[in-house]
């Protein structure tokens, strides 16, 4: 028998702010997180513009020691980690810690720690290599580190799917819940890659914007839109089975009903230009979810505010609810404020999606001033929207490689 799988627990450390309070505060406001480079000296860069962290303090969550000892990625993960886990209020002293689950992966793991330790060897020999660079490097110890801090003893994964990783990471979750597997996962995606050679690196794949002025760099689906912004952070979430939340007296923040997840096999970077393995994975969300597309109230796009992807999402909303449908749905890219946080994106934006559904608000798309013939939907230009009956909403991540993810919300209604 299918179970019903819903939402106990969210966590956020984001360039909006380090608690879901203040994320979520900021995404209904339109503020805009991206700001000059302040980590490191960017000065010989071409790229000096990111969405960073700001004023994060990773000792209310971990000692020094284990600040010290893991990857700013995996200090992300198991703060916003720790912030789901209490907000759900789950006593694992009263659970079977082997049906409790982590799911949680990042994009490029390590970067950072990469970075600075290549360099050490290069400069100072091999001796002089940390002896924990391959824990602090390698992507799954964000799982892992959650997974020892909480007791959880269930499945521990890392899915790395580049910019869907933390959708997909999700949906494994919501699939163990659905199937019987777990009771409960900790799922999500944490992302510290706002280094010397990210932003090079990125850069030099010409992804990135060369927009100055760092409050209108990422403007997704307008037509002067000319590459994505970094960002970093992570979301984490707490997914339960429904009998298991209710017998606890949980606090429901919302459910999940579909997911869907393609393949394009097209290119490494570039989405398939008519959109049809991202239409594929909206079709089967909705479909798992038992709706037609005419039920959907809202559309967390990726809208990653590169010429490509905007066009090709905007042809794949199109495909997968029809065209005139496609021109009625809500769409909106919160990466206008949080810039691109890769393996996060998804988990933040599933978090948008979770408040959007339960306080009835729609966020906004903002820095969108031009219009382009070829994304002609709405994409709820600059201002939030009240949206009091929006019962379903859909969350897009679309991923290099051509990974595609795709999540369907429902609103908790209380049955």
């Amino acid at each position: 028998m299918e179970k019903r799988c819903v939402i106990t627990g969210l966590g956020a450390i984001t360039p909006l702010g380090s608690t879901v309070e203040t994320f979520w505060d900021g995404i209904r406001n339109g503020v805009c997180g991206i700001d000059s480079i302040k980590k490191f000296d960017a000065s010989d860069l071409k790229v000096k513009i990111a969405a960073e962290v700001k004023g994060f303090d990773a000792e209310l969550y971990m000692s020094k020691k284990d600040v010290k000892r893991n990857d700013l990625y995996a200090v992300y993960g198991l703060a916003a980690g720790i912030q789901a886990f209490e907000d759900s209020g789950i006593d694992m002293e009263k659970e079977d810690a082997d049906r409790v689950g982590v799911i949680v992966g990042s994009g490029t793991g390590g970067l950072m720690t990469m970075e600075e330790q290549v360099t050490r060897m290069n400069e100072k020999g091999p001796a002089r290599v940390s002896p924990m660079f391959i824990t602090m490097t390698i992507g799954n110890m964000v799982a892992g580190n959650i997974a020892i801090r909480v007791g959880a003893k269930g499945i521990c994964e890392d899915i790395v799917t580049a910019c869907a990783t933390g959708t997909n990471c999700i949906g494994a979750a919501y699939r163990n819940i659905k199937h019987g597997y777990l009771d409960a996962c900790v799922a999500g995606g944490a992302e510290g890659a706002i280094c010397k050679v990210g932003v090079a690196g990125f850069t030099n794949l010409t992804a990135l914007s060369t927009e100055e002025d760092p409050k209108k760099a990422c403007k997704p689906f307008d037509k002067e839109r000319n590459g994505f912004v970094m960002g970093d952070g992570a979301g984490v979430l707490i997914l339960e089975e429904l009998e298991h939340a209710l017998a606890r007296g949980a606090k429901i923040y919302g459910e999940i009903v579909g997911y869907g997840a393609t393949g394009d096999a097209y290119h490494v970077t570039l989405p398939d230009p008519e959109g049809r393995g991202a239409a594929k994975a909206m079709q089967m969300a909705m479909k798992e979810a038992g709706i037609a597309p005419e039920q959907v109230s809202y559309i967390n796009a990726h809208g990653t505010s590169t010429p490509a992807n905007d066009v090709g999402e905007t042809k794949a909303i199109k495909l997968a609810f029809g065209e005139e449908t496609a021109k009625k749905v809500p769409i909106s890219s919160t990466k206008s404020m949080t810039g691109h946080l890769l393996g996060a994106a998804g988990a933040i934006e599933a978090i948008c999606c979770v408040k959007a559904l339960e306080e009835g608000f729609l966020p906004p798309t903002i820095n969108y001033h031009t219009p382009d013939e070829e994304c002609d939907l709405d994409y709820i230009p600059n201002v939030g929207r009240e949206a009091k009956d929006a019962m379903y909403a859909l969350s897009n991540s679309l991923g290099f490689g051509g990974h595609n993810g795709v999540l369907c919300f429902k609103k908790w209604t209380g049955k």
